[in-house]
């Protein structure tokens, strides 16, 4: 591979995921971080490397002074009326994100649903769905995506979450008025 190549397809990858991030807009985002705030307690949820991302979300929304876990955790409280459930899947019709859905409606919990296929479920029992637009693994099959990603399977999906995921903490901070030095006080010493 000449460096000419690398480098077209270093930009076709920052690319994608640019595409993605910003296929939410500001607003959407602004609408999360005040879901967030508003709950009593966070749980999110997300299989795979998606579940990295989630993870991170909520190291953050710890960070920033919230009650927020993952899900199957042993530290992982029930959810009802009040608390916000957070799942993300991307390519839509995962079981174990079906499952939680339900779980979250039937205790009544708000659910927060993050996906690249909004027409799949479990959107319907979600109370705010967010369409990131990106490649999943849904489209990643033969004669799925119209033309050929450079990252593969649901990558531009996962990568531009976690981009996401941050500028939503950046938003929560703001609206509960943290500073730097107060979610620093929140992170750990123990690493």
């Amino acid at each position: 591979m000449t460096s000419d190549q690398r480098d077209g397809e270093v930009t076709r990858a920052l690319d994608e995921v640019a595409d993605a991030v910003r296929s939410v807009n500001g607003e959407e985002l602004d609408a999360i971080a005040d879901e967030l705030v508003a709950a009593r307690r966070i749980a999110c949820y997300g299989g795979g490397r998606e579940g990295l991302v989630l993870r991170g979300l909520v190291m953050r929304l710890f960070h920033a002074g919230l009650d927020a876990h993952y899900v199957g955790e042993m530290t992982c409280p029930a959810v009802g009326p009040g608390d916000l459930v957070v799942l993300s899947c991307g390519p839509g019709r995962i079981s174990t994100v079906e499952a939680l859905a339900g779980v979250a409606a039937r205790d009544g919990a708000r659910v927060l649903y993050l996906t690249a296929q909004p027409q799949e479920p479990p959107a319907e029992r979600a109370q705010h769905v967010v369409t990131v637009r990106a490649q999943t693994m849904a489209d990643d099959l033969p004669g799925g995506s119209a033309s050929p990603a450079v990252l593969p399977m649901g990558s531009a999906y996962e990568i531009a979450l976690f981009v996401l995921v941050d500028l939503i903490t950046n938003r929560v901070r703001a609206r509960r008025g943290e500073s730097t030095e107060e979610m620093r006080s929140r992170h750990t010493n123990l690493e």
